[in-house]
C-alpha cells in the first residue's frame, strides 16, 4: 500500500474526523488518482502560509489542515515570547466560502493554547488586519484569504507584532513547527462559549474600522485642493463580491467623493464570484459590468479591489473608450504624483525612499534619480516592502511609497501589506485633480512615457495542475538555468541574477532574472499562491509601438518553448 492509500485509511477510521468529511472520501474511493492527489503530501505551510483547494485530505485546505498549522504557530509564538497569550493574536477573514468556519477553528486552537483572540465580526480587508494587530499590540495576526483565486481556494496568512506577515528566518522556523504537529494528536482546541467565559475569545469591529478608515484618510495628498475636485469624479466601484465594498465607499465618502456607483450585480460577498470566476483586478474580464455601467452614467473611473481588498485594479475613461491600466502604470502614477508634490511643499527628505519590487518597471528607477531619492529593490511578495518599512522606523530613512506590479500599493505606515483601500482614494485624488486641470489619467500617463520614455511590461502565467505539473515547473526552471543563451529577443544577456541562494542582498529565492541590453529585463519565478510559472518582461522603446514589439519578441522567446 503506497504512503498516500494508508493516509486516506487513517482518515477514514479516525475518531477525530467528522462524518461528513468521511462520507466525501467515500465518495472517492474508486478514483485513486484523486486520492494521491489529496493525500501525497501535506498541504506545505509556505512561507506566507497556507493556500489550497478546500476539499478532505492532508493536501487540501479544511478544518484539520488549518487546526494543524494553527497549532504549529502557537507552539511557535509561545516559545518566542511568553507575553504571547496576553497580547493575543488577531484573526480576519474574506468573503470565501469557508472563510467564517476557519476562523473560528484558528480562534479554538488559540485559544485552546490559552492565547487570547481578537476576532473580526465579519469580512474585513486583509490590511484592516495589519492596521489591528499593530493597533492592539498583538503578537501575531491570521487572515483567511486565498486573495484573488478561483472560489475553490482558500488560505491562511500569518502576520507577526509589526503588522508584516512572517519574514525569514521565522517564517521557516514556523513551517518547521507545523511540520511537527501530528494532524490529529497533536491538536488543542477550546470551544467558543468556554474560550468566551475565559476572555479569550474576544469579537472586534467598529471600534478598529473608525480607526482604520481615520488613518487611511490621512494619506490623502493634497487634502484643500481634493474638497474642490472629488465631488466632481464620477466613480464606478465593485468589490468583485469580496470585502471591500463597506470600507472603500466609507472611506471615499469620508474624503468627499460623493459621486460613486457600485456595480450591484458584484456588490453584496459571494465566495462562489457568480460574476467573476478569476476575481483578478488584474483581468480586464472582472470589469465587464462595471464597463457596462459606466457607459451608461458616464464614470470618469472604473475601480475593483479582490476579494480580500488588498489589491486595486482601475479602468479610465478616454474620449469614448475605458483604458485599463496595468499595476506597473498606476504605481508610476502614485510616484510621481507623490514626488512632485513631497517637492512643491519643500517636504522631500535627503533620506526619502520609495520601494519596488524586482519584477515592476524600472521606469521608477526614472523618476527616483530624477528627484534625488532612493529606489530599494525587493523580492516579490509585500512583506518585503513592509520589512522595509519597519526597518525604516528604527534604523532612519523615511518611506514615501511601496508598489509591486500585482497591482498592490502602500502610501501610509498604518499598515504593513498592500492596502486596496488606501490605493483607491489615492487613485480617486489623482483622477478629481488631472479632470480639474482637464485632464484624465491616460493623459497623465502619456506625459511621463515622453518625459521618461515609453516603458511597458507584461507579464504571461503558464499554469500546470496536480503532481506533474509541480515537476514542469520545476523542470522549466532547471532549464533555465542550465541554459547559457546570448540574447533573448534579440536583446544581448548582459548580467544573469540567480536568487537561489541569495543574491544582491536579498534572500534565497527561486527567481531568475536576465538583465538584458537597451534597459530590457526578464524574470521567472513559479507563483507562491498558485499552480504556475510566471514570466515577467520590461523594456523601454523610442515610441509607444517600439515598446510593444520589444515586448513581443521578449515574449515570443522565452515563452513559447515552454507552452
Amino acid at each position: 500500500m503506497q504512503e498516500y492509500e494508508k493516509r486516506y485509511q487513517q482518515w477514514l477510521e479516525s475518531d477525530i474526523v467528522d462524518e461528513a468529511t468521511k462520507e466525501e472520501l467515500r465518495q472517492i474511493a474508486n478514483d485513486p488518482k484523486e486520492i494521491e492527489e489529496r493525500f501525497y503530501r501535506d498541504l506545505e505551510f509556505g512561507t506566507g502560509g497556507l493556500r489550497g483547494v478546500m476539499a478532505a485530505g492532508t493536501n487540501r485546505m479544511n478544518i484539520y489542515t488549518v487546526r494543524r498549522a494553527t497549532q504549529g504557530l502557537a507552539n511557535y509564538l509561545l516559545a518566542k515570547d511568553p507575553k504571547t497569550p496576553e497580547m493575543g493574536v488577531a484573526i480576519a477573514y474574506d468573503s470565501r466560502n469557508n472563510s467564517p468556519l476557519f476562523a473560528e477553528e484558528t480562534a479554538a486552537v488559540m485559544n485552546g493554547n490559552g492565547i487570547k483572540t481578537y476576532v473580526f465580526e465579519s469580512l474585513r480587508p486583509t490590511p484592516e488586519l495589519s492596521f489591528a494587530v499593530r493597533t492592539l499590540g498583538c503578537k501575531s495576526g491570521i487572515v483567511i484569504t486565498a486573495s484573488h483565486n478561483p472560489s475553490k481556494y482558500n488560505g491562511y496568512k500569518a502576520y507577526w507584532d509589526d503588522g508584516c506577515q512572517v519574514l525569514s528566518p521565522m517564517d521557516h522556523e514556523i513551517i518547521d513547527e507545523v511540520e511537527k504537529v501530528s494532524m490529529f494528536d497533536g491538536v488543542k482546541v477550546m470551544p467558543r462559549a468556554e474560550a468566551e467565559a475565559k476572555g479569550l475569545y474576544n469579537v472586534i469591529g467598529e471600534e478598529i474600522d473608525k480607526q482604520y478608515i481615520d488613518a487611511v484618510s490621512k494619506v490623502i495628498i493634497d487634502p484643500e485642493t481634493l474638497k474642490k475636485t472629488a465631488p466632481n469624479l464620477r466613480i464606478v466601484y465593485t468589490p468583485l463580491h469580496g470585502a471591500g465594498n463597506i470600507p472603500v465607499r466609507r472611506a471615499l465618502a469620508a474624503c468627499g467623493f460623493t459621486d460613486v456607483t457600485v456595480v450591484p450585480e458584484q456588490e453584496l460577498p459571494d465566495g462562489n464570484f457568480p460574476t467573476a470566476s478569476y476575481p483578478n483586478p488584474e483581468d480586464i474580464k472582472v470589469f465587464s459590468l462595471a464597463i457596462e455601467l459606466g457607459k451608461k452614467i458616464d464614470a470618469d473611473i472604473l475601480i475593483a479591489t479582490d476579494p480580500d481588498a488588498d489589491r486595486m485594479g482601475i479602468v479610465v475613461k478616454n474620449g469614448d473608450e475605458y483604458i485599463p491600466f496595468t499595476g506597473n502604470m498606476v504605481g508610476v502614477l502614485f510616484a510621481a504624483y507623490i514626488l512632485e508634490a513631497r517637492k512643491k511643499t519643500g517636504n522631500l527628505p535627503a533620506d526619502g525612499f520609495i520601494v519596488k519590487t524586482i519584477v515592476s518597471t524600472e521606469m521608477i528607477r526614472a523618476l527616483t534619480d530624477e528627484y534625488g531619492i532612493e529606489l530599494r529593490e525587493v523580492l516579490t511578495g509585500f512583506k518585503y516592502i513592509g520589512e522595509q518599512m519597519t526597518k525604516s522606523e528604527t534604523e532612519g530613512g523615511h518611506y514615501f511609497f511601496g508598489f509591486e506590479e500585482s497591482y498592490g500599493y502602500l502610501t501610509g505606515m498604518h499598515a504593513r501589506d498592500k492596502d486596496s483601500v488606501n490605493a483607491v482614494l489615492l487613485v480617486s485624488e489623482l483622477a478629481a485633480y488631472y479632470k480639474s486641470v482637464g485632464m484624465n489619467l491616460v493623459d497623465a500617463m502619456h506625459a511621463l512615457y515622453e518625459k521618461y520614455g515609453y516603458y511597458k511590461e507584461e507579464q504571461v502565467s503558464l499554469a500546470f495542475e496536480g503532481i506533474e505539473g509541480v515537476q514542469k515547473i520545476q523542470n522549466i526552471m532547471n532549464t533555465l538555468r542550465g541554459e547559457t543563451k546570448e540574447c533573448y529577443g534579440g536583446k544581448k544577456v548582459l548580467r544573469v541574477i540567480d536568487y537561489k541562494n541569495g543574491a544582491d542582498g536579498l534572500p534565497a529565492s527561486n527567481v531568475l532574472r536576465f538583465i538584458l541590453e537597451d534597459n530590457c529585463w526578464v524574470c521567472v519565478r513559479p507563483s507562491g499562491t498558485e499552480p504556475k510559472i510566471k514570466f515577467y518582461f520590461g523594456v523601454k522603446g523610442q515610441s509607444e509601438a517600439q515598446a510593444k514589439e520589444l515586448i513581443e519578441a521578449l515574449k515570443k522567446d522565452v515563452v513559447d518553448a515552454f507552452r
